[in-house]
């Protein structure tokens, strides 16, 4: 089958990160055509000048329409593409330039309806966005498996970066309404229809992430408190993991009411920890600033995701 890229990706308020997903995808080095369908999600904020402006270099269809949520806008977009395969990118993405050429080459080996690929810290990311960045993809915070693919067994496309085709949207109706853990929600109806998903390793976007360390804690609290509901809902894919950020928070916090009696033991091997992911971030980013940050962020990550998911087991609605 030769394949046909359609580019989905949904935008709501955020005219600015589309300029900049849209130039990268200006610079890529794939020879073919591919599409990109641009659709508005309800915005006060239009994009409709943005994607004016690159409409003589790249294929480009825009579409506004009333606001109903990331995952249907994202079947939307699928719905309206001519393509027999549909690549979601988030809008706040910077795409590589060699994205669509490695998509294709790992595909061509080895053809999946779906597949998924990691995220990186663009040069121009700010240091807190770096910081994120490493708590959300190193091996000592969540194994590693949103970056590399010796930490995937059956890997989970994540919505900033999916690729699904047309014969497996139409199988399985797309995204559902869920706000949070939709992604993952439809990887399990994927594998349900029996599709097949990989880890395309060389298929990485530089994904901006959250901006600020208060909206960081609401994107992992979100995430936290849909996991159990996942669980609930496909009770097969539960794992013994998911409950590592809620007892690693609740240790840490114990650790420090600990030293109000003079007991640091506990304590002690938190040190050892903070430092081992200090020294790993400033290897990576070799920057003093984003080793220190990726201490806070982790922290961020572990108490928003950790609390989120205990929410979630009390909170059923």
């Amino acid at each position: 089958m030769e394949l046909q890229f359609s580019i989905i990706i949904p935008v709501y308020n955020r005219p600015q990160e589309i300029d900049e997903l849209l130039q990268s995808l200006t610079k890529q080095t794939y020879q073919k055509s591919f599409e990109i369908i641009v659709v508005e999600d309800g915005s006060n904020l239009k994009s409709d000048e943005i994607v004016k402006k690159y409409s003589d270099q790249l294929n480009l269809n825009y579409f506004f329409k009333p606001n109903s949520g990331a995952g249907a806008s994202r079947n939307f977009g699928m719905q309206k593409a001519t393509g027999n395969y549909f690549v979601i990118f988030d809008s706040d993405c910077i795409i590589p330039a060699n994205y669509l050429v490695e998509v294709e080459k790992a595909l061509t080996k080895n053809y999946t309806d779906a597949f998924g690929g990691a995220d990186a810290a663009h040069e121009s990311f700010t240091a807190i966005q770096k910081a994120i960045n490493y708590s959300m993809t190193s091996f000592f915070t969540t194994g590693g498996i949103r970056g590399s693919k010796k930490a995937v067994d059956k890997f989970q496309p994540r919505s900033f970066n999916l690729g699904i085709s047309k014969n497996a949207f139409e199988t399985t109706k797309g995204f559902s309404m869920m706000k949070i853990g939709e992604d993952i929600d439809l990887t399990f109806r994927l594998w349900e229809h029996k599709f097949e998903t990989q880890f395309i390793e060389n298929a990485f976007v530089f994904h901006k992430r959250r901006a600020t360390f208060k909206q960081f804690f609401k994107q992992t609290f979100a995430f936290g408190k849909g996991r159990p509901f996942l669980n609930r809902k496909y009770p097969k894919t539960a794992k013994i993991t998911y409950w590592f950020p809620s007892v690693f928070i609740l240790a840490f916090i114990f650790s420090m009411l600990l030293l109000l009696f003079n007991v640091k033991i506990v304590a002690l091997f938190f040190g050892i920890y903070f430092t081992i992911l200090f020294v790993d971030s400033l290897l990576k980013n070799k920057n003093l600033g984003v080793a220190l940050l990726s201490i806070i962020t982790t922290l961020i990550q572990f108490t928003g995701y950790g609390f989120g998911f205990l929410k979630g087991l009390i909170v059923t609605e």
